[in-house]
């Protein structure tokens, strides 16, 4: 260690050279360097929202969402489907396995839904994304 130091103490501009190559090194890296405030992720929610003017808690559920999840039963690749129903609209999350297509599983999910006969009139249709 004393060797190195005595090197240094009489070949200052060696460790100015050092220095330099750091400074360069870390400006380059730091250009090539991919940084987001918000990264990309792939998404594995898909969310189904009803509009149902009028229609209390109860009936969305009744009505509407339980009619979608025991279609959505039978879907190849959904781990979990989570519902909420307020007066006038329900949420439905369709979360998707990790190792499955999302484009997949998202045709798999509207077919589902288009399955079911019949909404109450006066409701909008379902929105799937």
């Amino acid at each position: 260690m004393k060797k190195v130091i005595s090197y240094f103490i009489k070949f200052p501009v060696a460790v100015n050279i050092i220095i330099m190559a750091f400074i360069v090194f870390g400006i380059l890296g730091s250009k090539n360097m991919k940084s987001s405030f918000f990264p990309l992720t792939d998404s594995k929610n898909i969310t189904i929202t009803l509009f149902y003017p009028g229609a209390s808690p109860e009936e969305m559920e009744e009505g509407i969402v339980l009619k979608i999840e025991d279609n959505l039963k039978g879907v190849v690749g959904i781990e979990r489907v989570t519902s909420v129903s307020r007066e006038n609209t329900a949420t439905i999350n369709v979360e998707i396995e990790t190792n499955k297509d999302i484009d997949v599983v998202l045709a798999d999910v509207k077919n589902a839904v288009d399955r079911v006969p019949s909404f109450p009139s006066g409701m909008e249709p379902p929105v799937i994304a």
